[in-house]
């Protein structure tokens, strides 16, 4: 039966290995590296639910990261990446544990010093990804319960935006300045309607994954059916509405660099009259009151 060859042992949980098929070797599970030493044969089938991460400088960035880290959080993001890989449909890139070991121990650092971290578009990673929120909020509570914390919801964002980067293939950075730009362009709606739009209702709901559509279909360059009727009706009967929807696209063709089709500015007019009709309603309930 094929095995690998213990290189280096990291730590309990965490060694270098040479693999029959892929080279040198990083493998990541609980108690792999305990009484392990260099040239120790582990058969194949042992590590069958390990993760081994082949990309050699992604292997590099690893072993400088490990030594840093507490076992018990190296176990505890091992058991949070396996709960991903059980509750997911889609394979998980395997620099979710690179990601999620360095963000962690440095937001528990940051907790231990009493350092606030701010998450500014936590409300629209929740609404655009509420697969990968339940998800960070099963790590963020592994998470608290293994190194005796309290991480703040921030946290949860930000963990769910790192899921959903190793689901999708998609750099962090990408995802983070989209659900900014969500919250920007949910600013502006507010701003001009002069209405503040409760986070828990369907309408903000209703809001967030409108644009958060309008981003992925420009991701994709996805064409988006001219409807000649529609915008001349949006337009002649909700002037101010229509050209609150004309400004976010050139806030959104401004950011990401791509071209609006005319035709996301009658759906997302027809979002904006619903947010303007329930501001007049709750208005004339306070009227009457």
């Amino acid at each position: 039966m094929s095995s690998i060859t213990v290189a280096k042992v990291l730590n309990n949980n965490v060694i270098i290995a040479d693999h029959p098929q892929y080279a040198e070797v990083v493998v990541i599970g609980k108690g792999i590296g305990f009484n392990r030493k260099s040239r120790d044969q582990i058969n194949l089938s042992a590590v069958e639910k390990m993760f081994i991460l082949r990309n050699q400088q992604e292997q590099e960035q690893y072993k400088q990261l490990v030594p840093q880290v507490e076992e018990k959080l190296i176990e505890a993001i091992q058991e949070i990446v396996l709960y991903i890989v059980q509750h997911s449909n889609k394979p998980v890139n395997e620099h979710i544990h690179i990601a999620l070991t360095d963000h962690l121990s440095f937001a528990i650092r940051r907790y231990e010093q009493d350092v606030a971290f701010h998450n500014p578009f936590l409300y629209e990673t929740k609404e655009i990804y509420p697969e990968e929120y339940a998800m960070a909020e099963y790590a963020i509570d592994r998470i608290n319960k293994a190194m005796n914390v309290t991480m703040p919801a921030d946290e949860v964002g930000f963990v769910a935006l790192h899921i959903h980067s190793a689901l999708s293939n998609r750099h962090i950075s990408e995802l983070k300045q989209h659900s900014k730009l969500i919250g920007d362009l949910v600013s502006i709606v507010e701003n001009s309607l002069e209405y503040r739009v409760p986070r828990d209702s369907l309408d903000y709901s209703r809001l967030v994954t409108h644009l958060r559509f309008v981003l992925e279909r420009l991701r994709r360059g996805e064409a988006v059916r001219e409807t000649t009727s529609l915008d001349g009706l949006m337009k002649r009967e909700y002037p101010e509405m229509y050209a609150l929807a004309w400004k976010l696209t050139k806030v959104i063709e401004q950011r990401v660099h791509l071209s609006v089709y005319p035709a996301e500015v009658s759906y997302l007019t027809v979002h904006l009259q619903r947010l303007a009709q329930k501001k007049e309603d709750e208005g004339n309930l306070n009227k009457s009151k």
